[in-house]
């Protein structure tokens, strides 16, 4: 039995049940799956934008962009490997004095908008961190178990607003 006479039987067989059981089925045709082997997109495309960044942003006043999926937004408890950013609270637009991240890997990054960070401190992981002030980037690299000050939280720093957080280890 060939194999394309053996996938007719088997899905012959699978409409008979399905009909009999009563539950629809949508069937891909042979032309579809060469559409897509032809150059198209897929129907579904992972753009990365991180999942319900404008409720985050309205009701957390810090604004997540993009990422790989393993670096998290967390509740600050005594959770062990929290990536814990510090910054100046501001009620105005609701920025809390800090915010932590979770790491599900040893390599992932995120990437977000948060100004006046004036402090970064890790637990599990190294990480290294991009920060902005006056149209000038800064990378920052804190090790495993590290406190580092940036910004204006160091003598005469600018005030800066952290663009990504990446997990190096």
């Amino acid at each position: 039995m060939t194999f394309r006479t053996r996938r007719l039987l088997l899905s012959g067989a699978i409409g008979v049940l399905a009909a009999a059981v009563g539950i629809p089925l949508a069937v891909a045709s042979e032309s579809t799956a060469g559409a897509n082997a032809a150059g198209n997109p897929p129907v579904a495309v992972e753009d990365y934008n991180y999942p319900g960044a404008d409720g985050i942003l309205a009701g957390q006043g810090i604004k997540l962009k993009k990422g790989d999926g393993r670096i998290l937004l967390a509740e600050c408890d005594t959770a062990p490997g929290q990536i814990k950013v510090y910054t100046v609270k501001d009620d105005a637009v609701g920025r809390k004095p800090n915010y932590c991240f979770r790491a599900t890997a040893k390599s992932g990054y995120l990437t977000l908008e948060l100004p006046r960070v004036f402090a970064l401190e890790t637990e599990d992981h190294p990480i290294s961190a991009d920060l902005t002030a006056n149209g000038d980037t800064t990378t920052v690299d804190v090790p495993k178990d590290g406190f580092e000050s940036v910004g204006e939280g160091t003598v005469g720093g600018a005030r800066s607003v952290l663009v990504e957080i990446r997990v190096t280890g």
